[in-house]
């Protein structure tokens, strides 16, 4: 019974993880830390086969699949790694026990939570293409209950495309506890962004790719600057009045405010090089996200059976204005000469405004019996309200009332391997149109999704862990029709495996690796005008990651790394005449850890991209941006 108890705790506790204190980023370690290779970061470092943008060919992040220690958060913009500990992705086994999975998998981010005693990190940093900065973050106890974890940092970014920005953040945590089982976390960031030059998207004229531009280079115009303001508040707050019972509240303001954007289209581009060069304005658009969930879990003790039920309540208002654009053609231009033209008078229109309200109220049920299995299952109904506010036009309103559901079940073949299988049914955003398209920067319709997958866990070893996967899952695909407007066209059916190997493989080696291999097919809707291809523009067909690190016997404290990706060919048209080739690479680094007039310090060093395959990525259907060539990054951290 006690030890269910503390199981109970556990699993009350869904969806959080003990993070790291404020003061000991010398540990920043992706490869020792993930619990699998699906998808983790800490600090700079970063792997996995699935990002924040990108889980088994959706976007996660726009599909508004992002929590904040299990929460519902929708991020205007992403928030500040000073108060950010770590960020996983979970998919299939990996989000089982988390209530209220989504399709397109979870986007869970940790806090760093404010110390009991006082301490500070230093982190300074640099890389090969000139980039550079400083980080500085710590905890400062005011009481015994009471603990502030406080965050600046600045510096320079220097981008493959020869762009680059200045930019400074800041940030606050308190973490008070003034009461057994009590905790309340407010926070604060706000990150500033300046001289932010618009690197050029090229779009071919004809079904190639672009010449490979010059490296590190930037043409112009000088004057086409992103500025922009982010910040991020909130509070978490949970009361456990006894080990059986949970209450937690989330409650975000999250607002990007773009002073000024644009679009450095080279259109019409041959493949010597020449085009036309258009640059897209943007009015100033404040995007503001008011979100959260508040959560009460109730578990039960039935022998060797433990009984979890959860009722959840989460809300969201968010406004995104898009629209009212101007744009200049400045003629003729070609990749590697820069430009020479004075900024004109930009005369913006009226924007149009985009407005959701959501309130989606849901149970959840989570039973576990000992030695046996496990099975999950929750039931929500939204109120979707999206309101569009177009000039001289009345408002066009649409409403939905879905019920969205999931069930997963594991059941446990041994003390060392479980199978699993789950089903979803989500109501998930799509993003907004590519900066190309005719209706640039809208926001695009909510849409029903659903997915259902299937897989085994495995431990291997003790310390070597197996999970493997298939999954299918069905969404709606966007491309352009025949007024370059970016819309529905049909419908994406992604069916593949996916696998993930972690864990010490000898007491020195760690390896995390990940893959997924991808069968994706487009079914076109009837009214659809066009030559559409049957797979999806942007969705290679597989994609495998490896990630090693060694703690060398030679030289204590010193430890080497390497990274290698390799994915398949990529359709990069709607019409899929066009492909990116496929791509490997491999990055090769090491970290020192010494002491440093008796502080704890690592000096990390790694070379990105060693056999410099550049190659582009596509930001649109036909659109393409310059990738990393090889580059040399890194940094010293001081725990003081």
């Amino acid at each position: 019974m006690a030890r269910w108890g503390s199981v109970a705790l556990g699993v009350l506790l869904a969806g959080t993880v003990l993070p790291a204190a404020a003061q000991d980023r010398t540990d920043d370690n992706a490869v020792t830390q993930a619990e699998d290779g699906f998808g983790f970061s800490v600090g700079r470092e970063s792997l996995g086969i699935y990002s924040a943008g990108n889980a088994r060919g959706f976007s996660p992040t726009a599909a508004g699949n992002v929590r904040i220690e299990g929460l519902y958060f929708d991020p205007a913009i992403g928030l500040s790694s000073i108060i950010e500990d770590s960020t996983s992705i979970r998919v299939g086994l990996s989000a089982q026990g988390y209530p209220f999975t989504a399709p397109s998998g979870i986007v869970d981010q940790v806090l760093r939570r404010p110390d009991a005693k006082a301490g500070a990190s230093i982190l300074i940093n640099g890389d090969s293409y000139g980039s550079y900065g400083i980080e500085i973050d710590g905890s400062l106890p005011l009481s015994k209950t009471l603990s502030l974890g406080y965050g600046v940092t600045g510096g320079r970014t220097a981008y493959p495309d020869g762009t680059d920005n200045w930019n400074h953040g800041q940030g606050l945590i308190l973490r008070w506890r003034p009461a057994p089982g009590v905790e309340i976390m407010p926070f604060w960031t706000l990150y500033n962004d300046y001289n932010d030059e618009a690197g050029p998207f090229y779009v071919p004229a004809g079904n190639y790719l672009p010449p490979q531009p010059p490296r590190h280079q930037f043409d112009g115009p000088g004057w086409a600057d992103f500025r922009f303001i982010g910040t991020n508040q909130g509070v978490l707050a949970s009361y456990a009045p006894s080990k059986d019972w949970l209450v937690r509240l989330g409650a975000f303001r999250s607002v990007f405010d773009q002073r000024t954007s644009f679009a450095n289209l080279l259109l019409g581009l041959q493949p010597d090089g020449t085009a036309d060069r258009l640059i897209i304005a943007d009015p100033r658009a404040k995007n503001v996200s008011l979100s959260g969930e508040l959560r009460v879990t109730r578990s039960f003790v039935d022998g060797p059976r433990l009984h979890v039920l959860h009722l959840s309540l989460r809300e969201r208002d968010a406004r995104k204005p898009f629209g009212g654009s101007d744009e200049v053609d400045l003629g003729p231009a070609r990749i590697g000469v820069p430009v020479v033209s004075p900024e004109p008078a930009f005369v913006f229109s009226q924007p149009s405004l985009d407005r959701v309200r959501q309130t989606t109220l849901g149970v959840a049920y989570d039973g576990r019996w000992k030695d046996v299995g496990e099975v999950s299952v929750s039931v929500s109904r939204a109120a979707y309200r999206k309101t569009t506010d177009l000039p001289g036009v009345p408002p066009i309103v649409s409403r939905s009332n879905p019920w969205l559901y999931n069930g997963t079940a594991a059941g446990y073949l041994s003390k060392a391997i479980s199978v699993y299988a789950g089903y979803a049914r989500g109501l998930e955003e799509s993003g907004i149109a590519p900066p190309n398209a005719a209706n640039r920067n809208q926001p695009l319709p909510a849409i029903l999704t659903e997915q259902k997958d299937a897989g085994l866990r495995w431990n291997v070893t003790g310390n070597v862990k197996l999970i493997a996967g298939v999954f299918d899952l069905s969404k709606p695909y966007f491309g352009y029709n025949a007024a370059s407007v970016y819309t529905q066209i049909g419908t994406i059916r992604s069916r593949g495996a996916e696998f993930s190997v972690s864990g010490n493989i000898t007491k020195r080696l760690n390896v995390v690796a990940g893959g997924f291999f991808l069968d994706a097919r487009v079914v076109r809707d009837p009214t659809a005008l066009g030559n559409i291809g049957p797979r999806p523009a942007a969705l290679p067909g597989h994609l495998i990651n490896l990630n090693l690190n060694w703690r060398t016997p030679f030289v204590d404290g010193l430890s080497l790394d390497t990274s290698i990706v390799q994915r398949d060919r990529v359709p990069s048209t709607t019409d899929n005449l066009v492909s990116l080739p496929p791509r490997a690479t491999v990055s090769l680094g090491g970290r020192y850890r010494f002491k440093l007039m008796d502080k704890s310090a690592t000096f990390r060093l790694q070379m990105g991209n060693v056999f410099d395959n550049r190659g582009f990525n596509i930001a649109g259907p036909g659109i393409y941006g310059a990738n990393n060539g090889r580059f040399i990054t890194g940094y010293l951290a001081i725990d003081v």
